[in-house]
């Protein structure tokens, strides 16, 4: 017991002093568990742990993980993703044997050396990936699409490659007995013919759709009438470890299993209730696998052969980016998604230490041989983390200039400019043109400028921030500034400029948050529409009419908060300081408690009046209500009603 405690403590304390420092250095958390496991092996060296029976068990978090992006993927999403699992994926997984294959029948291999090389080679680290893309956001971009097809093609790969493995043995080292002497555990199609084996895996995926589609909801329900949290999280596990046995039990991958058990409940009620449940167990999990990978590493036999594996990493590398490149430009992919794609998934992945595994066991691979690839394997999955930071800070900015282009000239200037054509510019420039006004709107994005082009709405591509770009537009006799593009500190300086330089102009400005407002108040702005406030109070409003409120009460009350806040917002803006955060302005933070206390006092009499319910008389408190009840006012001041021209906030 003392020892699990010991291991224990020491990999969480690893993890919680790594990955921090390396997300603060913009390393991403997945060099940071890498790092730590290196960091930690000389302990674990020296209490003689047996790292790869850890790795084993925490590979689990990689099967979980596939369960979890099966439940955000609908199977008409897979069915559609067709082209690119056969195309891409299996285009991957073929060229890459093929090259790897040919490389080392170059260096001396025998051709069944050589193919089981590029089996293992040919993968990449779903776990890796998946977490590093999910982390900067780039899932839903071309290339993390198109890198999660060849992901989970790869994955049902593994399937085909385990049928295969057994074929390419070498009876030189095999040592006089057979392959099925090993002891491989229980197993559900152990001495079955091949075509028996069949039967039974697609009887077991058949099981796990059927299962999931008419036996979890039944059971979900009967747990959840316990009403006990943990109940549900248990079972959800249970679920996901029996699915990923039943897999290993008939020969199959694990995590193909529960990808499929998450794609059938992708529209289950309990599909958020799962991911909530199953994430955390998840993310420790993929912690731990990524250090005993990094704890993993062979220092020893790295530093007698360092030349050379090194020179097999980078060539791993080279060539797995060739071949992603070359498919990336088959199937389209934009210049800076092609690299991505290209370099997101140039490692090994972690299946090739299941399969160098089973390869010595099955006299496929020499010790020697496996001993070096589980190097390769290890140090290309450890270098994955920097490829990215390679991307960021070297390819897409290198993109990025090339993508520029030169500001359109403004050949149809009016008098009602829109700085930004995204969610917010687009809907007001739509509800100004429905009127029969004529504007010019400018924006940065050549694509948003494509697509509405499409739609044959005029605009023109160029910095709005910019004051010649403005002076082009003809905002010198302009009557009318709309500013809707998304970077606060932009919105801010363009306020600050074009009210110091036009201040007769009508300025309305987006503001990203409360704060935000208090600072284009500073800078003299006086139409400041905060972007979530209006959406925000029209679901009060809906959710006053699911409490029962008539649509006019719930309107009305709407309509008393927003006077109510309007006045806060101008009072608080005379005690806002830019230069000090608003809880350590003592000024701020006791004004903001006065008024709080005021408005919501007065809110409840308020709304208790257009209710009809005298809520007031058991909330408020007793002198108040008597003063209420004698004068029918509440005896609370507060600020005065904004004027005209101080307008919305």
């Amino acid at each position: 017991m003392t020892d699990v405690l010991l291991l224990a403590f020491l990999f969480l304390v690893a993890g919680v002093v790594a990955v921090p420092i390396a997300a603060r250095l913009g390393l991403g958390s997945v060099l940071g568990y890498l790092i730590a496991g290196i960091v930690i092996s000389p302990v674990l060296a020296v209490l003689q742990v047996d790292v790869v029976s850890i790795q084993h068990f925490a590979e689990f978090g990689v099967v979980m993980m596939l369960f979890l992006v099966g439940l955000e993927l609908e199977p008409k999403n897979l069915w559609a993703m067709r082209t690119r699992l056969l195309g891409l994926g299996g285009g991957q997984v073929v060229l890459t044997v093929a090259a790897v294959m040919g490389v080392g029948m170059g260096l001396g291999l025998g051709w069944s050396v050589a193919l089981a090389v590029g089996l293992v080679l040919a993968m990449s680290s779903t776990a890796i990936v998946l977490q590093t893309l999910g982390e900067k956001g780039l899932m839903k971009s071309d290339a993390g699409q198109a890198s999660f097809a060849v992901l989970l093609t790869q994955d049902i790969a593994v399937i085909p490659m385990l049928a295969l493995i057994p074929l390419l043995a070498l009876p030189e080292l095999q040592g006089g007995h057979s392959v099925t002497d090993h002891e491989v555990g229980f197993s559900l199609v152990a001495g079955l013919a091949s075509w028996q084996v069949a039967l039974v895996n697609i009887a077991a995926i058949i099981g796990v759709v059927l299962g999931g589609n008419y036996l979890t909801r039944p059971v979900f329900r009967f747990v959840a009438s316990a009403q006990l949290h943990e109940l549900f999280t248990a079972t959800a596990l249970m679920m996901v470890i029996g699915i990923a046995l039943l897999m290993t039990l008939v020969g199959l991958s694990p995590a193909l299993g529960t990808f499929l058990a998450g794609v059938v409940l992708a529209n289950s009620e309990y599909r958020h209730e799962l991911e909530s449940d199953i994430d955390p167990f998840k993310a420790l999990l993929l912690g731990l696998f990524f250090m005993t990978v990094g704890a993993g590493v062979n220092f020893a036999l790295l530093w007698d052969n360092l030349g050379q594996i090194a020179a097999l990493v980078v060539g791993l590398i080279v060539v797995k980016v060739a071949v992603l490149l070359v498919l990336g430009r088959v199937f389209r992919l934009a210049a800076a998604d092609k690299w991505l794609f290209g370099l997101a998934l140039a490692q090994a992945g972690e299946f090739g230490f299941v399969l160098i595994s089973l390869m010595v066991s099955s006299a496929v691979l020499p010790p020697e041989i496996a001993d070096k690839m589980l190097l390769v394997v290890a140090l290309s999955m450890l270098l994955t983390p920097g490829l990215f930071i390679f991307y960021d800070r070297v390819i897409a900015p290198r993109f990025a200039e090339t993508m520029q282009r030169e500001a359109d000239e403004i050949t149809d200037p009016s008098h009602i400019i829109i700085a930004g054509a995204g969610r917010v510019g687009g809907l007001v420039n739509r509800m100004l043109r429905a009127a029969g006004y004529h504007t010019t709107v400018i924006d940065f994005s050549s694509k948003q400028l494509e697509m509405m082009a499409k739609f044959g709405v005029k605009a023109y591509f160029g910095d709005a921030t910019r004051p010649d770009m403005l002076h082009s537009a003809g905002i010198a006799e302009a009557k009318l500034l709309v500013i809707a593009i998304d970077d606060r500190d932009q919105i801010t300086e363009m306020v600050q400029h074009v009210v110091a330089a036009h201040p007769n102009l009508h300025v309305i400005a987006r503001a990203v948050d409360r704060n935000h407002v208090y600072d284009l108040w500073a800078a003299g702005c006086r139409d400041i529409i905060r972007e979530t406030y209006d959406s925000s109070i029209r679901m009060g409003r809906s959710a006053f009419q699911a409490l029962g409120a008539t649509p006019e009460q719930a309107e009305a009350m709407r309509q008393v908060y927003h006077e109510a806040d309007q006045k806060i917002m101008r009072a608080m803006a005379e005690h806002y300081d830019p230069n000090i955060p608003n809880f350590e302005n003592p000024a701020y933070v006791a004004r903001a408690r006065e008024l709080s206390t005021k408005v919501e006092q007065k809110l409840i009499v308020k709304f208790a009046e257009i209710l009809g319910k005298p809520a007031f008389e058991t909330l408020l408190p007793s002198g108040m209500r008597e003063s209420y009840e004698t004068t029918g006012e509440l005896p609370i001041e507060l600020p005065t009603e904004p004027s005209e021209s101080e307008v919305s906030v």
